[in-house]
């Protein structure tokens, strides 16, 4: 593949799925008739400040972050504007505005409502829901390398990329809807292809991506109705996906890396609003933490559960921070936050920052060594 032109490989695809307008609604937000409230809840957990939030935008339509640590040590965190089509870059330790990078448009450094993002080593990945396509760019510049997907993502959200010691695995959610309402999940038949796996490699300005495969259950206990966030654990060789649809029940389930569910799933029991972005704390040994985001209106919990068992462990909340999509674990660790740090969007509209050494003593959490 030549940098940004069309995977040339058979797809699967639906035929005549409806795509979202700009601005719409997203489908994980259909079921809700009334805004979930914590305050109504009656959810166990505890309380911690903000290491700070970053200044409001409320026209940009925050949705996920990703931080990257440069060669000299500073730390940034890249955040996804759905209704600006662009990335906030902010800076990691105080949450000040660096800069701005893209706008709308489908060309090499545009995007179309990017969602999803992630960062491997000094690589960029972003979704793109409206222009069907996973974009690569290079750190520190935002240097265009390829895009991929196009010809067989119908409404890309979320991924979760796989180092490998020759290139990259990189694991797509699509959230294709009913071709009669885009607010209405295919039939279960139809939902074999709710993830996508690509093959990544390069170097330089040459990169080349295939589409290895796609995977999802069609059975009423596996199905991923709301397919958005997911993210993987090669160590325990199990994947966990976010089931978002309030409906069935929003939980996460369990799959193995060979995109089969497993037969279980996780904290039904506990998450209240939506199950939504999601992150892994590694500690020596195999140890260590989910952290996932129960979507409230006023005030996200965050959820804790084993690393190994995936038993429930706590929960905490933040001060204001509410409405939480995406979130980002960084273990490394700085002067500002010499443990590592968890950013959370806080309401379509800022980033905020969680020190792990307040959120460890808040639940008395023992010393994560790292791996």
């Amino acid at each position: 593949m030549k940098p940004f032109l069309p995977l040339l490989f058979a797809v699967l695809a639906l035929v005549g799925c409806a795509t979202p307008s700009p601005g719409a609604r997203e489908p994980d937000e259909a079921a809700f008739e009334q805004d979930p409230l914590l305050s109504e809840a009656q959810v166990p957990h505890v309380v911690m400040a903000e290491a700070f939030v970053t200044e409001a935008a409320p026209q940009e339509n925050v949705d996920s972050p990703a931080a990257w640590r440069a060669a000299d040590g500073s730390r940034w965190v890249i955040a996804t504007a759905k209704d600006t089509h662009r990335l906030l870059v902010y800076a990691g330790d105080d949450g000040r505005l660096l800069r701005t990078v893209g706008g709308p448009g489908a060309r090499p450094g545009q995007f179309n409502r990017p969602n999803g993002i992630a960062v491997t080593d000094d690589l960029l990945w972003v979704v793109e829901r409206d222009n069907r396509r996973v974009q690569l760019l290079r750190l520190p510049d935002f240097t265009p390398l390829a895009t991929f997907g196009e010809p067989d993502l119908l409404q890309p959200y979320g991924l979760w990329v796989h180092p490998l010691d020759d290139g990259y695995e990189v694991l797509v959610s699509d959230n294709y809807m009913s071709p009669q309402d885009d607010d209405v999940p295919p039939p279960l038949a139809e939902l074999d292809r709710r993830f996508k796996r690509y093959r990544v490699t390069g170097e330089g300005r040459d990169w080349a991506a295939r589409l290895l495969g796609t995977f999802g259950a069609t059975d009423e206990a596996g199905a991923i109705r709301i397919a958005e966030s997911l993210f993987g654990d090669p160590e325990h060789d199990r994947l966990l996906l976010a089931e978002e649809d309030v409906a069935t029940g929003t939980r996460l389930r369990e799959y193995g890396l060979d995109g089969r569910y497993r037969g279980r799933d996780v904290g039904a029991d506990v998450f209240r609003a939506q199950a939504e972005g999601m992150a892994l704390m590694r500690c020596a040994g195999g140890a260590g933490y989910w952290i996932v985001s129960d979507q409230f209106k006023d005030r996200t919990v965050f959820h804790l559960f084993d690393r190994v068992s995936l038993d429930h462990i706590g929960a905490f909340a933040g001060e204001r921070t509410a409405n939480t999509d995406g979130v980002w674990l960084d273990q490394s660790s700085d002067a500002r936050f010499p443990q590592g740090v968890f950013y959370a969007i806080d309401d379509d509209q800022a980033v905020a920052a969680f020190d792990w050494r307040e959120i460890a003593t808040a639940l008395s959490l023992p010393d994560c060594e790292a791996p």
